[in-house]
């Protein structure tokens, strides 16, 4: 469990999802308790900050009610009862505010080491964890939040000073202009910004800046500037004109990091989403977890020219946000437009609040108006209204931007562009599984034998060429053989369970990756899929309908239900041969529905229906098979012969013998039509075996 406090008070799982705290005193009990992790707080303590110094008549147990809720809510270990109180059962690096205060520390001495590349990077990963105010669920948070806001200022400081060090004055002088109006008073702040003028090669701006500084210390405080900017002043004045230099390489704008693997596969999907972007200004990636929509969303990005979008392409990862109204600021912060201005506290705090209400949004607009970017909005599924809303918002008023989202399932947008990710076909895959095996495994080759090529082939195809789970089954060459992990694939979710850990929780396994999908699912959207996977081979609507309504009077609703699923990329439709769509769940999908179906206790009720339905099927096509209409029933039986053999299954899993009988007779024309001599036999001897013998 991670936990916010810089901000709005948040816990999240393991998979990034975000736990449902209820009211103002859970969360403030909550941010008490994780101002100290791992340490018991007294429960005097516990009582003076969540009420605020006027406790309830029966402060204890009001208290004690207060953290059985908590427990209800993040688990009952979560928080753990101490000689005289409670503890977070957390260490330091669980709570953003003391991680923040790590990594602030880390990239000060980096800075003083020299290293300033690395103080950026650090220094950028903690002010990243800032969402608001520190300890906005705190009654009385002034005193408590003025530290950590003076910490943030320190560490802002520091990674100005880092950006100077690399020659980057001219990124940061907007942003020092608002600190600097903000803490007119703060000298350190003011000789940064007199530095990076300097640096800028703006020295009559700089000597202009240290004049009014000298002017508003002298009014203000009656003193004059420390040594440290009057030495900064003395150099200024006796500062040699500098020599021109060469034009210098300028990079594109743009916040895509490097790839740390190669990228298999997928020519034709770039080649493809290049013409795409050239004709619709919203695309919109669609494809199930972990078939590498992000991926390839960034290397078609990287692949177009600076022309197409002189100002930048630009990232903007929604994933680690769980509150739709903080998208407008996640975007701007991606954008390099973070929030320059300090709230201060009590009614001046407020006051600056209600200002700035709206102002996400509306910054977000004016850096993107007259520009001409490509944004990449990634993993839009669990905030879908919100991302649709704001990249409606964008596309009407910037008509320089162009958006390529990444989702589960369409924004909606008028103008939307859809380009399907599919799974990777078996070559492509395959070539993907001996890319990372060979990163995991030295020297391995999947064409090193006769059986460990099969054995190869059979992963990639189980696991439906999902990129990332192919990824992990290569990550346990490391332990197992080829021909291991395919024979274990029927308990895939306990294997595959490997992954990198500087991703995402919900994208380091294989269950996460599912578990993620069902959590952003209703009820009946759940209650479909789990009920879809007694289905072999897919099934046409009137299956579906048939099998996966809870009531018969709700099976007209099954087809609404079946198309939210398809356009969250978790059922995929194609048309058969006699043109009617049919519905299927990859394998992984399946696998895991039917670990659902399972947990609901409707396995058997679920089974009936397929039995039922698939018998009629059987009884009602046989007669077919001597007529006219011959041909098209040999077909819906070809086309449905893998649900009729899971239905036969059922029937005799269940010991019904007047099922399996009617199934049987009703199927062996069939039989004898397709020569398929071996399965007349087979469920003959079956059905027989369930009712006594006629000869003992």
């Amino acid at each position: 469990m991670h936990y916010g406090i810089l901000g709005t008070t948040r816990a999240l799982r393991a998979d990034g999802t975000a736990v449902a705290l209820g009211g103002p005193r859970l969360r403030a009990l909550l941010t008490v308790l994780a101002l100290q992790p791992g340490r018991a707080v007294p429960a005097g303590v516990l009582v003076d900050e969540v009420w605020d110094g006027e406790p309830p008549a029966d402060a204890p147990g009001a208290l004690q009610a207060l953290v059985g809720r908590l427990r209800r809510a993040l688990g009952r270990d979560a928080v753990e009862s101490a000689a005289d109180g409670y503890r977070l059962a957390a260490g330091p690096d669980a709570v953003d505010l003391h991680r923040f205060e790590r990594l602030a520390g880390e990239g000060a001495r980096a800075l003083e080491e020299g290293d300033a590349v690395k103080a950026a990077t650090v220094l950028d990963d903690a002010l990243a964890l800032w969402r608001g105010p520190a300890l906005a669920d705190l009654p009385d948070r002034a005193v408590a939040a003025a530290r950590w806001e003076a910490r943030r200022l320190d560490a802002r400081r520091t990674r100005i000073a880092a950006a100077l060090a690399q020659d980057q004055a001219g990124e940061v002088l907007a942003e020092l202009a608002g600190l600097c109006a903000d803490h007119p008073l703060d000298e350190p702040l003011q000789a940064l910004r007199i530095r990076a003028l300097r640096d800028a090669g703006r020295t009559a701006q700089a000597l202009a800046a240290y004049d009014e500084v000298r002017t508003l210390l002298a009014d203000r405080l009656g003193t004059d500037p420390g040594p440290a900017l009057r030495a900064l002043y003395e150099a200024l004045l006796h500062q040699e004109p500098p020599a021109p230099a060469p034009a210098p390489h300028i990079a594109p704008p743009g916040n895509l990091r490097a790839r740390l693997t190669s990228f298999v596969g997928r020519e034709a999907d770039i080649a493809a989403l290049r013409e795409d972007l050239t004709r619709a200004r919203l695309v919109t990636l669609l494809g199930p977890g972990g078939a590498g929509k992000t991926r390839l969303s960034q290397e078609v990005a990287e692949s177009v020219g600076p022309d197409a979008w002189p100002d930048g392409v630009w990232l903007a990862e929604l994933a680690p946000v769980d509150d739709p109204e903080a998208v407008p600021e996640a975007v701007l912060t991606a954008l390099g437009g973070r929030e320059t201005v300090l709230r201060g506290a009590g009614a001046e705090e407020l006051r600056a609040a209600e200002r700035s209400a709206g102002e996400p949004l509306a910054r977000l607009t004016e850096r993107c108006s007259g520009r001409r970017i490509l944004l990449l909005l990634d993993n839009c599924e669990h905030l879908i209204e919100a991302a649709a809303a704001l990249a409606d918002h964008l596309l009407a008023r910037c008509p320089g931007l162009t958006v390529l989202a990444t989702s589960r399932e369409p924004l909606g947008v008028p103008g939307e562009f859809v380009r399907p990710v599919d799974p990777l076909p078996d070559p492509v895959a395959l070539r993907l599984f001996a890319d990372r095996g060979a990163a995991a495994l030295s020297g391995f080759r999947v064409d090193a034998d006769e059986e460990t090529a099969a054995a190869c082939a059979e992963i990639c195809h189980r696991l439906d060429g999902l990129p990332l789970a192919v990824e992990l089954a290569a990550a346990r060459l490391r332990m197992l053989t080829p021909r291991q992990i395919a024979d274990r694939l029927d308990d895939r979710f306990r294997l595959l369970t490997s992954g990198s850990r500087t991703v995402l929780p919900r994208q380091q396994t294989l269950r996460a990756v599912v578990d993620w999908s069902w959590d952003l699912l209703d009820e009946d959207e759940r209650t479909v899929l789990r009920r879809l996977s007694v289905f072999s081979g897919g099934c046409t609507l009137d299956a579906a309908e048939a099998v996966c309504a809870a009531r018969p009077q709700d099976a007209r609703d099954v087809a609404g239900v079946l198309g939210s699923l398809v356009d969250k990329s978790l059922v995929v439709a194609a048309p058969a041969t006699d043109g009617r769509m049919r519905y299927r769940l990859l394998e992984t999908v399946g696998e895991y529905a039917a670990e659902r179906l399972g947990e609901a206790g409707e396995r058997d009720t679920v089974e009936r229906q397929h039995l039922v339905f698939y018998r009629e099927l059987a009884r009602t096509t046989d007669p077919e098979l001597r007529g006219p209409g011959q041909l098209a029933a040999l077909g819906l039986l070809q086309r449905e012969y893998e649900n009729v053999r899971t239905a036969l299954r059922h029937a005799v899993a269940a010991r019904d013998e007047q099922e399996a009988l009617c199934m049987v007779l009703s199927l062996a024309w069939y039989w004898q039509m397709r020569d398929l001599r071996s399965d007349a036999l087979q469920w003959a001897d079956a059905a027989s075996a369930l009712g006594p013998d006629p000869f003992a």
